[in-house]
């Protein structure tokens, strides 16, 4: 699934490619994909007509502002757009295109057909996976305090509770690795046995890959491109996230791939000890 760096970037293409342009008319081809309104020929008449004034982003929602409505997207798994004049030939699971002014034209297209559309009135209610999200890891207001207060009375692995969309916006299972490798903190450790040291340098070290992924496009470990079609780069970068029985780029060891939390997980286990309690807890890891 594109994570926060992945969807950053969808945004940014976006907002380069379609902010000012007027939505003539809208086909939606598979009704699920969107879920408010209900009907999805309601959904093509309220955005017929309408400007595209600006392209945000919350987490991995990506948020349409063609007012009075506020479009909300989730890519889910393998969701894609990409802009294209109209008239070329489209690429199978193509389910919604938005036809524009200067006839080109806005397809979005779902292999796996998870992703979904909610258009949001003026006060109306958010889906609720956006309206419960956690702060944004490049918030000010979260400091160190402040992001160790988000998780310090739990026992979940810290994997689990970064994996958490209401502890933390944005994360999924390859940044979480790669942010715990940086730190050297096992993916099984229990959240609340966090010092506040290893807080403030987890936080610093999310920020870190976040900003490094961002600029160099994302990852591209399965089928992510950009809104130019293109692939990221930051996959060359991966310290272990895919790279199971690959030398650590540290200290040599083997990365391991474990479960945790219920997710295949990368682990150096020179670099990242397992904590001791987790040999007898029930969430420690297995190799898989």
């Amino acid at each position: 699934m594109p994570e926060l760096p992945e969807v950053e970037n969808v945004r940014r293409d976006l907002e380069a490619l379609v902010v000012g342009r007027t939505i003539d008319r809208v086909e939606v081809r598979l009704a699920r994909i969107v879920r408010t309104p209900p009907d999805p020929r309601v959904f093509e008449a309220l955005l017929a007509g309408h400007r595209i004034q600006g392209v945000g982003r919350r987490g991995k929602y990506l948020l349409f502002e063609i007012p009075p409505y506020t479009l909300v997207s989730h890519l889910r798994m393998e969701g894609q757009y990409r802009l294209v004049r109209a008239g070329e030939p489209e690429a199978p699971h193509t389910h919604v295109v938005f036809h524009l002014d200067g006839g080109e034209e806005l397809r979005y297209r779902d292999v796996r057909q998870f992703g979904t559309m909610d258009l949001v009135p003026p006060g109306g209610e958010l889906p609720k996976g956006l309206a419960e999200l956690g702060p944004e890891p490049f918030d000010p207001a979260l400091d160190h305090g402040a992001f160790r207060r988000r998780f310090h009375h739990r026992t979940a692995p810290i994997k689990a509770v970064l994996l958490d969309q209401t502890c933390i916006a944005g994360l999924g299972n390859i940044y979480v690795d790669e942010a715990l490798f940086l730190v050297g903190i096992h993916p099984a450790t229990p959240a609340h046995r966090l010092r506040p040291a290893q807080a403030e340098a987890l936080l610093a070290a999310i920020r870190d890959v976040l900003t490094r992924a961002i600029a160099a496009g994302g990852s591209s470990v399965r089928s992510y491109v950009n809104g130019y079609g293109r692939h990221g780069g930051f996959q060359m970068a991966l310290h272990v996230y895919g790279r199971e029985g690959e030398p650590c780029r540290r200290c040599g060891t083997a990365i391991e791939k474990l479960r945790v939390a219920g997710r295949g997980t990368h682990v150096c286990p020179r670099c990242q000890p397992q904590p001791r309690r987790s040999r007898r807890a029930g969430q420690r890891g297995a190799r898989v």
